[in-house]
């Protein structure tokens, strides 16, 4: 049967699937890859060590697939800064004294490394045209602000590197050996003009890196092609690593999160293909080690603190809006593993066989048994979530988090109330995103969820009931992985463009309704406290400085 690869590089793992050309998963594998970081802020990848992670599952995909023609395929990854040399060779990204024993070169700077600050409040400081586009401040998570801190801090890495990769783009140039880059990567993360067809040459010059435009920007790109094209052929060497012939349509690439918009934002609902008017109603959430929050329009919004507007950065002809929280998988981890409680109910889980996170939602079950709704029992606990800083719409990465409501306990219940607050904090970071897009012209009443977070009952009551949206999940399982398959089926010929490929290969799966009456006023309440927290930690900058 035919059949398409759809490739992941998220945070901690590399993930094949291998779809039917109608949507349903045939089989999938993945292999987790490694993560450094040296110093505080900074947080480094390989991609020797990506690459070798993404070839050992696509060979166990295939292998689990049986027989199948493979037509095409398609990549997502993180949107992380990845550096090659004239000869395809890595470029580390560290100081020349500091290799890491038998380590791999560690030559990506991850999407949430955040040695860039300085450099993105210098660039904010320019009030540059160009960051309209990227709601009006440039994000330290961001390309250019990290290619200024290279140029700055690693010269030598700077002169070496004939190519600066967003990771989705390295990962189509080493299966096809094509410079092609992204239009998803490149406007939303490079501040390429997608709408005008060009880089913004004074802005490069302006903020000290003029000598990519000398260079008539072949380091960065000089051939962007919109999602929905090929970029080329799969060529043999990666052919052979594959376990796969060579020769197969590989298409342009897409961000994780981008790919996990595609392969739920234009899901039918109740058997209604989404015109413009319905994708207006919509957000795609995808919930992860941080969470993006995804609206498309058919004309620009300009939203105070919120990414974009991009144009064709998601879907072809359409302008994307980008929301985001830095940290939120990785904040409900941090929440859990770093608490007294945490050991003795990891053993637990482990004697029972069942996840950590099947225990505690059995014990908030236990414990609201008496309450109105589950969410009451953190009635006196609040939890601001900026951990990592808010990227939106506060776009502030200086913010830190707040607890309010400890008590001198240290329990495994304590620990279960707490996680229930964090989540809640985290649903009421979605709300606050969803009320400014709304207020730029958007109506969004329904989240379409995917990810990692969205398999945790817990995570998708609490942002249905804090925001009071319906929450569709996806009938596949693996969205992310379904929209990376969706950009090889068009490059493969299989659907003849994005949009009709998301009609084909999506659908719409279980959907969580948003509680009323008891249950919404006690989430009104709360984030009332959620917004006043903020205020709180203002004021305390204000009396510290």
């Amino acid at each position: 049967m035919d059949a398409v690869l759809g490739i992941d590089v998220g945070t901690g793992s590399a993930r094949a699937g291998l779809f039917s050309t109608d949507g349903r998963m045939l089989a999938q594998a993945s292999h987790p890859i490694r993560t450094w970081r040296p110093r505080p802020g900074y947080v480094q990848q390989s991609t020797t060590d990506i690459w070798d992670a993404v070839c050992r599952a696509v060979r166990e995909t295939a292998a689990a697939a049986g027989t199948v023609t493979v037509r095409g395929i398609g990549f997502d990854a993180t949107c992380s800064l990845a550096l090659v040399d004239e000869a395809g060779r890595p470029v580390s990204i560290d100081p020349p004294a500091a290799a890491d024993g038998d380590a791999p070169v560690q030559d990506v700077i991850v999407w949430m490394d955040h040695r860039a600050g300085h450099e993105a409040d210098a660039i904010n400081a320019g009030r540059y045209d160009v960051l309209r586009y990227v709601g009006g401040r440039i994000s330290l998570e961001m390309e250019t602000p990290k290619l200024a801190w290279l140029r700055e801090h690693r010269p030598e890495a700077w002169e070496r590197t004939a190519h600066f990769f967003d990771l989705p783009d390295y990962l189509t140039w080493r299966a096809t050996g094509s410079t092609v880059r992204s239009a998803c990567s490149t406007v939303c993360k490079w501040t390429y003009l997608g709408h005008e067809g060009r880089w913004d040459e004074g802005y490069f010059r302006g903020i000290g890196l003029g000598a990519l435009a000398d260079e008539g920007f072949r380091r960065i790109g000089t051939e962007i092609r919109p999602l929905g094209t090929p970029v080329g052929p799969l060529a043999d060497q990666a052919a052979a690593a594959f376990g796969l012939p060579s020769g197969i349509p590989v298409g342009v690439s897409a961000i994780d999160a981008h790919a996990g918009g595609i392969g739920t934002i234009g899901a039918a609902r109740d058997g209604d293909v989404p015109d413009d008017g319905a994708l207006l109603r919509r957000l795609a959430l995808i919930g992860g080690t941080s969470s993006c929050h995804m609206a498309v329009s058919p004309d620009p919004r300009f939203v105070p603190g919120v990414w974009g507007p991009y144009f064709g950065a998601m879907v072809p002809g359409l302008w994307l809006n980008e929301g985001g929280q830095s940290a939120t998988g990785s904040l409900i981890d941090h929440v859990i593993t770093t608490h007294a409680a945490h050991a003795g109910l990891a053993e637990q889980a482990r004697r029972d066989g069942r996840s950590l996170y099947q225990l505690l939602n059995d014990r908030l079950e236990r414990l609201a048994r008496d309450l109105p709704c589950p969410a009451a029992l953190t009635h006196d606990l609040h939890v601001m979530p900026d951990f990592h800083g808010n990227r939106s719409p506060r776009a502030d990465p200086s913010l830190r988090g707040m607890i309010s409501g400890l008590r001198l306990g240290a329990e495994a219940d304590d620990l279960a109330l707490l996680y229930l607050a964090t989540i809640q904090g985290i649903a009421y970071g979605t709300r606050h995103i969803i009320e400014t897009l709304n207020a730029s012209g958007y109506a969004i009443d329904t989240v379409m969820a995917s990810g990692g977070g969205t398999r945790n009952p817990v995570f998708l009551r609490e942002h249905a009931d804090a925001t009071g949206c319906a929450v569709v999940l996806a009938r596949e399982s693996e969205p992310v992985l379904l929209g990376a398959s969706i950009l090889g089926a068009v490059a493969g010929g299989l659907h003849p463009d994005i949009r009709a490929a998301m009609t084909a290969m999506s659908r719409e799966g279980v959907v969580v309704e948003p509680a009323d009456g008891a249950a919404r006023r006690y989430h009104d309440a709360k984030y009332a406290v959620f917004r006043r927290m903020f205020e709180d930690q203002t004021a305390y900058r204000t009396f510290m400085a």
